[in-house]
């Protein structure tokens, strides 16, 4: 039989081959190898049959699919050990996370003391290297009777709809209920770390238990878990949450859960971030517009909110009427478009708002700028023609290209395609706008995953996930195609003929929220921000009292031309002033003695310590507007261009 190969020739193979026996074949057995396969568009075990014709692609440790299969596998290892030891524990739910997985128990309790005993029965579970073994429920009735002893395991058959196929895995004496797939055999397991312990809720229901989780990664190589452990170390010193407030730039208050302070420092960054936006969106041919934060019941019912999207919103009734603070900015951006009846000539008619919304979010979820109550949105609604949405799409890439650069950050690009139940709009129209969405990404000549069936009811998307100074990655920017709320808030425009018809939408956001931008900037940059972003441009430093009235009027000279500018007067050595500076992480310190009162100069040093002595005025001057103005992340000043030069 004739199997097909993503970027392989078709391999021929004798009837009843498994997808392991083609791997095999293909020599795919490294530990990063062949974890698993797509096989016709689904996800599948190796030990799957295959059959003439079938379309077969290999997934590796370096595809995010390929890693999920990983870390379920490993989310089971984990279990099992904790049952070795502790016999009485009963394991819940153990998915694989962003970096790594976890797993919840019931009747367990830990901590990090326990780590290395837990380890080492995990590395004994792999070094037995047991095939996992999937196995089919032919009912709810025998799912139940296999877990009859695990009340959790068994409220979650009842969860699941009727007619749902039921299975588990066995590895070993281990069994779980799970839908997979597993990696064929535990040996691609080479490296394994816990990283900590913590409660967490069962289904994340604060009215239920509390249960143990445990967090842990694996790796089918010791350099990975060592290069991450490194990075894990890294990360530690750049946490916003340490670093935002060390350096006054936000604080976070038990009178408003998930509602950051931004102090004025950080209202320095948050401006220059909003008018580097507002600049290119004007040149765009953007406009902008402002909506109401809370809004009736009715609207939120016609957008579809209020059924789907309820139990995330803040309410509150006024005079007997139910409104709603908008957790989106789309269904206002909605009835400004209603506004007016709008021609073919207006289209594509771009309209940008930076909203302010709210969202409910458990306190146990809430992690500083990356995950907040209240954020704001760089959110835009596009309404165009259908025959404007390659274009479009285009522009956007473009924009957004310009933005991720400005800020050094790199980025992938993931198209999301129609799932296969629950989705509005004819096939036609489906066929129309991911061909629109896929002929754009084609021509920016930029690479991109599919995701086969991970778009919205609504419409396909595209995610810009942005990796930053570390690697990590983020899911930043999202562009989404919407044929739903068009037709729900009944949007038209007149067309050449004169006909009335639907306007095709999209929603895109770049930044994605603010709030979390920042959070990543304050990471990526470790609070060394570029000069044109930086709260603490330039701290002029003196050495006695006598030069204080030079200080102040460079103050007054660079202050006129925009920069943030201090002075440092105090009775303090000059060293000591010195260290404050960079601990600040202040881009320029200048020092003014007898000798640069006198020449009308200033002595130049940078917070990485690299000390330029004394310059002439006006060109330091000239070089910091140029460098400013290009929005440049290197400073001429720097270490690294005195390397260079």
């Amino acid at each position: 039989m004739m199997i097909k190969l993503k970027d392989r020739s078709p391999v021929d193979l004798p009837e009843g081959s498994t997808a392991k026996e083609l791997a095999d074949l293909l020599n795919l057995k490294g530990p990063e190898q062949a974890l698993a396969c797509v096989l016709n568009g689904t996800v599948t075990d190796l030990s799957t049959p295959l059959k003439e014709g079938d379309d077969i692609h290999f997934l590796s440790f370096d595809e995010a699919k390929g890693k999920e299969v990983f870390w379920h596998t490993s989310a089971h290892v984990l279990a099992q050990a904790i049952l070795r030891i502790w016999p009485d524990a009963k394991p819940t739910i153990g998915p694989p996370i962003e970096n790594g997985f976890y797993y919840d128990f019931a009747d367990l309790t830990i901590s990090d003391e326990d780590f290395v005993k837990i380890e080492k029965e995990m590395e004994a579970i792999v070094k037995e290297n047991y095939i996992s073994k999937k196995e089919t429920f032919k009912d709810k009735k025998a799912a139940k009777e296999a877990f009859a002893n695990n009340p959790y395991k068994m409220e979650l058959i009842d969860s699941f709809e009727e007619g749902s196929p039921l299975t588990g895995y066995r590895q070993g004496e281990f069994f779980d209920l799970c839908r997979g797939p597993h990696l064929f055999n535990l040996g691609k397991i080479k490296a394994i770390k816990l990283l900590k312990t913590s409660g967490a809720y069962w289904r994340g229901d604060s009215e239920k238990e509390m249960l143990t989780r445990v967090y842990a990664i694996s790796f089918p190589d010791r350099k990975m878990l060592k290069s991450y452990l490194e990075m894990l170390e890294e990360a530690k010193k750049r946490d916003h949450k340490i670093l935002g407030p060390k350096l006054d730039l936000f604080s976070l208050k038990e009178e408003a859960p998930g509602m950051p302070f931004i102090h004025p420092k950080g209202m320095i960054i948050w401006k220059e971030l909003q008018n580097f936006i507002g600049e290119l969106l004007a040149e765009r041919g953007y406009i902008e517009i402002k909506t109401p934060t809370m809004m009736s019941k009715e609207l939120w019912e016609r957008s579809g909110h209020w059924k789907n999207y309820r139990e995330n919103m803040f309410t509150s009734e006024i005079e007997k009427r139910e409104f709603a603070i908008k957790p989106m900015n789309c269904p206002g951006g909605m009835l400004f478009y209603r506004s007016k009846m709008h021609s073919f000539r207006d289209l594509p008619l771009r309209v940008a708002e930076i909203g302010n919304v709210h969202r409910y979010e458990p306190s146990g979820s809430l992690s500083g700028l990356f995950r907040c109550r209240s954020f704001h949105q760089d959110d835009a609604h596009i309404f165009m023609k259908p025959e404007d949405i390659q274009g479009e799409i285009q522009g956007i890439l473009k924009l957004a290209d310009l933005i991720y650069s400005s800020f050094g950050l790199e980025y992938r690009l993931e198209l999301s395609t129609r799932p296969e139940k629950g989705t509005i709009g004819t096939d036609e129209e489906w066929e129309t706008a991911t061909q629109g969405l896929k002929g754009a990404l084609d021509a920016s000549g930029r690479s991109y995953r599919i995701n086969e069936g991970d778009g919205a009811f609504y419409g396909p998307k595209i995610d810009f996930h942005i990796r930053d100074a570390l690697g990590r990655t983020w899911q930043c920017g999202t562009v989404q195609l919407d044929m739903a709320l068009p037709e729900r808030f009944e949007l038209e425009y007149v067309a050449g003929d004169g006909m009335r018809k639907r306007p095709v939408m999209l929603h895109r956001a770049l930044f994605g929220s603010i709030e979390r931008f920042f959070g990543i900037l304050i990471e990526h940059f470790a609070g060394k921000f570029p000069l044109w972003i930086s709260p603490r441009q330039i701290r002029i430093l003196t050495v006695a009292d006598r030069h204080n009235d030079y200080a102040h009027q460079l103050r007054e000279i660079l202050f006129k031309e925009r920069f943030q500018v201090e002075v440092d007067d105090s009775p303090e050595s000059v060293g000591k002033k010195v260290r404050s500076a960079q601990l600040d992480q202040v881009n320029y310190i200048l020092t003014v003695g007898d000798k640069e009162v006198e020449n009308r100069t200033v002595a130049l040093r940078t917070r990485d310590n690299v000390v330029h002595g004394e310059l002439e005025l006006q060109s330091f001057v000239n070089t910091l507007i140029q460098e400013k103005r290009s929005r440049a992340l290197i400073s001429p000043y720097s270490a690294e261009e005195k390397a260079a030069n």
